[in-house]
């Protein structure tokens, strides 16, 4: 049973548990939602055993899919370094696609001057850029390379600090005047203050050390990173901004810069396997140039 799957139906299931449906698990997959109920079923028909029912909230594994998922995942594992392994040998030219990860601001305000740059030294370099708040999983192949504010774990990766981006709080400056510029911690009270809608590491760190930056004071939420910029730039209150950012900005002035004042590390991180790929190695390093040169300015 099972003998005649092969690895697109495997990875198909692996989708719909991760994403608990048929369409959830299409759009991950970038594929039609036929596609996808076809090949669950073969699974079904080929280990006649039931491998998802259904439910209001979506499809829910059953016992024989759990048990499968280890050795489904391991398959994924596998297939993963068979790409890394192949990515190595095709050729020594700066040629092909390098699929870069880093956070929302990092991969919109940061890296676009970079990687600019470096397709003008290499043409034949093709650049995905994955701005998201989401670590992508290395090990995994869903990105070579990622920008992290998190020092990585896991031994199978390469990793170089390039620095520490230090977070502020800012405010344009036609909003301080008009509403006055806080002098000291408990006059955040009387301001608008921009911040997340919901938990997040970051804000936990924050209000354990700055009791009064927390949700239920924030007038405007916002779980983006982009959005929050975006609403400090437009005036609509104080909030969190990285300093080398802000000094781009001659409009945005910081403030409490002596109470509140975090520094996040940066780390550009790769798998091992990668380490002889010409275009990985190109990309990774002028990713460490950039970061350098952000967090310098801080």
């Amino acid at each position: 049973m099972g003998g005649g799957m092969g690895w697109e139906q495997y990875r198909t299931f692996l989708a719909v548990l991760n994403e608990g449906s048929l369409s959830g698990a299409a759009r991950a997959l970038g594929i039609t939602q036929p596609t996808v109920g076809r090949h669950i079923s073969a699974l079904e028909a080929s280990f006649q055993q039931v491998l998802f029912t259904r439910s209001q909230t979506g499809l829910l594994p059953t016992e024989a899919a759990l048990a499968l998922r280890g050795y489904a995942e391991a398959m994924q594992s596998n297939a993963a370094a068979l790409e890394r392994a192949a990515s190595r040998r095709q050729g020594e030219g700066l040629t092909g696609t390098v699929r870069v990860s880093a956070s929302e601001v990092i991969g919109v305000e940061v890296l676009p001057g970079a990687i600019a740059r470096l397709r003008q030294d290499h043409p034949g370099l093709k650049v995905e850029l994955v701005p998201t708040n989401k670590v992508q999983d290395l090990l995994q192949r869903e990105a070579d390379i990622a920008v992290r504010m998190t020092a990585p774990r896991q031994e199978a990766l390469v990793a170089r600090k390039a620095g520490d981006v230090e977070i502020g709080l800012f405010a344009r400056s036609d909003y301080l005047e008009m509403h006055g510029t806080p002098a000291l911690p408990d006059e955040l009270a009387g301001h608008a203050l921009v911040g997340f809608d919901t938990q997040t590491p970051f804000l936990r760190a924050a209000t354990q050390a700055f009791p009064l930056w927390r949700r239920d004071a924030f007038s405007v939420r916002t779980d983006s990173d982009l959005g929050q910029l975006a609403l400090i730039r437009a005036g609509a209150g104080i909030g969190v901004c990285q300093v080398a950012l802000a000094r781009r900005d001659a409009a945005l002035k910081r403030v409490l810069a002596e109470h509140f004042s975090f520094r996040l590390p940066a780390w550009i991180t790769m798998h091992q396997d990668l380490r002889d790929s010409p275009r990985c190695r190109a990309t990774f390093d002028a990713l460490v140039a950039c970061l350098q040169a952000h967090t310098a300015t801080a």
